[in-house]
């Protein structure tokens, strides 16, 4: 890679408009080498192909995909929930473009689908699925699955989807209910290891 030059990890959007998605959450050792100042000489000596994307850093507005903006993630992006409602909170629904390929036919493939639709059902919006090798599903905004492609399998899947609005109280307030109820068990738990302790001496 010539020095200065970042590469993105992208999808293309070609609808009324040309809209472009750069992934923003990147793969380590699969995308781009951590300590880098580190290992970079182990690679180079090894002669390791190793890709190196930039992660993009920017806020980004939801591409307009048939007339309605599409919460895109790549990968395994879709793993993250608070990263999906910061997309769902301006989207009518969402939308995974994956590689697979490299998890072969394991137990990762339905995995995978299983984490989407949850992210469907945090976030309220219908999730659409693509995957090269994996499973190619069409979600509905409860996470049940409305169609899908078994995996390893040349086809194109067809489907409706209704673009949603509005907040489910995940979008809204993320993980930070959970958060606080750990905290204030936390703190009871230790208050009351305290007091044992006390009435026992």
């Amino acid at each position: 890679m010539p020095p200065g030059q970042d590469y993105y990890n992208a999808a293309i959007g070609l609808s009324d408009t040309v809209s472009i998605y750069r992934k923003q959450h990147l793969v380590p050792f699969g995308e781009f080498l951590p300590f880098s100042p580190l290992l970079g000489w182990l690679i180079n000596y090894l002669h390791i192909p190793m890709s190196d994307f930039s992660a993009w850093q920017q806020p980004q507005e939801a591409p307009i995909l048939a007339g309605h903006p599409a919460g895109v993630n790549i990968c395994y992006e879709d793993a993250f929930g608070e990263e999906i409602i910061a997309a769902a909170r301006t989207s009518s629904y969402l939308v995974n473009l994956s590689e697979d390929a490299w998890f072969g036919d394991s137990l990762a493939l339905p995995q995978r689908l299983q984490m989407a639709r949850v992210r469907a059902r945090e976030t309220g919006r219908s999730f659409l699925r693509a995957a090269n090798t994996g499973i190619t599903a069409v979600i509905t905004p409860d996470g049940e699955i409305s169609a899908r492609l078994e995996p390893f399998q040349r086809a194109v899947l067809t489907a409706s989807v209704v673009p949603m609005s509005g907040l489910t109280p995940y979008v809204r307030f993320g993980n930070l209910p959970v958060l606080l109820l750990l905290t204030a068990s936390l703190l009871l738990a230790v208050m009351s290891g305290r007091r044992q302790r006390a009435r026992e001496s």
